[in-house]
């Protein structure tokens, strides 16, 4: 079953961009989930924690595209090196500001900083894998094994930040999150042999927007919907939990998430697949909406971490397919930027959605915020069907 992940970690210079990029992406399941509880444990709000944390996701989904395309223009190394800057400083101020009692309206600025220059590690890694490997059939594997690790990261990082936030201080796990952060990247930014090459833009030379494709469009609409499902459970966990006296369980759940979705993705990539990738996508979004449905008419912690862990199957099924359409709807000189508009497009959705969970939670029960949970994938689900003869057609 490894054998075809075995076969693409042997591409020189492979195994290393992939064991630093995973070690840059672990923050990416710790940083929202952080926020909450660093906010949370030091103001008491969930509303004032779930807007922090909204503000940091908006303020990442919207920078994302800027940042790849600086990197489709000068490179990796030399965008990665100042945003690690900016990023470290803004959460240094958010984190000053939280414990030290500041006026709450001050924790939004640091808040957007941290979230606008994080450099997007998981689009730099696919950036390398599509340079390396182009039209090779095994591109499919190689993000296969991306999405896998994705999930790998969903199963430690809510479980590490958690146990940080709630054992020792409220700002260990975002803490922590920096300094991996600063690892990987760093050491991702070492690798510029392996990076693919910059396009600077030329005058009347300038590439368009990939924004202009139609296909494009609807993966950013569908990952907006998609990201309200990651943004809404993590604050409902955490309040569902909470509201049991179970708290610290709430990393374990999320974890239970990542763990379905891992298995999925770990099988996908074995897969010789015939169907194509509109069709493959758009089946991971129904299912994954059929499977949230039950989320709010969860009884306990233990039954609420089953049903997430079912619903995790469609998730690594649905994002790789999603990517793979990516690095073939846009052109080479703007994959970075392309594969990063669908990340903001699920980024987007995961700000909105954890301001509105968290205004929930506090005025009713996590339960409710389970609702929103269930709904963004049903809205993901229609999208996806309405845009299904575009994407066939792109």
């Amino acid at each position: 079953m490894l054998a075809p992940y075995r076969a693409v970690l042997r591409v020189p210079g492979a195994a290393r961009w992939t064991a630093a990029g995973l070690v840059a992406r672990l923050p990416i399941s710790m940083q929202g989930l952080g926020v909450v509880l660093l906010v949370e444990g030091t103001t008491g709000s969930y509303a004032l924690a779930g807007a922090v944390a909204a503000t940091f996701a908006l303020a990442q989904a919207l920078c994302g595209p800027v940042l790849g395309r600086l990197v489709d223009r000068r490179g990796q190394a030399r965008v990665l090196l100042p945003a690690l800057v900016l990023h470290t400083a803004g959460l240094g101020g958010l984190v000053t500001l939280a414990v030290t009692d500041a006026p709450t309206w001050t924790l939004f600025a640091p808040a957007a900083l941290y979230g606008a220059c994080y450099p997007q590690p998981g689009s730099l890694v696919r950036a390398r894998w599509a340079h390396a490997l182009g039209g090779d059939p095994a591109l499919a594997t190689a993000f296969s094994l991306e999405s896998v690790l994705d999930e790998v990261i969903f199963v430690i990082g809510p479980v590490l930040v958690t146990v940080l936030a709630t054992a020792v201080t409220p700002a260990a796990g975002v803490l922590a999150a920096v300094v991996f952060t600063l690892g990987g990247s760093l050491a991702l930014a070492a690798q510029r042999r392996t990076e693919p090459p910059p396009h600077p833009a030329r005058r009347g030379n300038r590439p368009r927007s990939v924004l202009r494709s139609g296909g494009v469009r609807v993966l950013v609409g569908v990952g907006v919907a998609a990201g309200g499902v990651f943004g809404s459970v993590e604050v409902a966990t955490v309040a569902f939990t909470d509201e049991r006296g179970q708290q610290g369980a709430a990393g374990l759940v999320l974890a239970a998430l990542a763990a379905g979705s891992l298995l999925a993705g770990l099988w996908y990539g074995t897969v010789s697949w015939q169907a194509p990738l509109s069709r493959r996508f758009v089946l991971g979004v129904l299912v994954l909406a059929a499977a949230t449905a039950p989320l709010p008419l969860a009884p306990s912690v233990p039954v609420l971490a089953g049903l997430v862990f079912l619903a995790g199957f469609a998730i690594s099924p649905m994002l790789i397919a999603a990517f793979a359409m990516l690095e073939h709807l846009v052109p080479a000189q703007s994959r970075t930027e392309g594969l990063t508009w669908f990340s903001t497009g699920l980024g987007l959705g995961l700000a909105l959605a954890a301001s509105l969970t968290g205004q929930l939670v506090e005025a009713g029960s996590g339960r409710v915020g389970l609702a929103v949970t269930a709904g963004s994938a049903s809205l993901a689900a229609v999208l996806a069907l309405a845009g299904l003869r575009t994407l066939r057609a792109s």
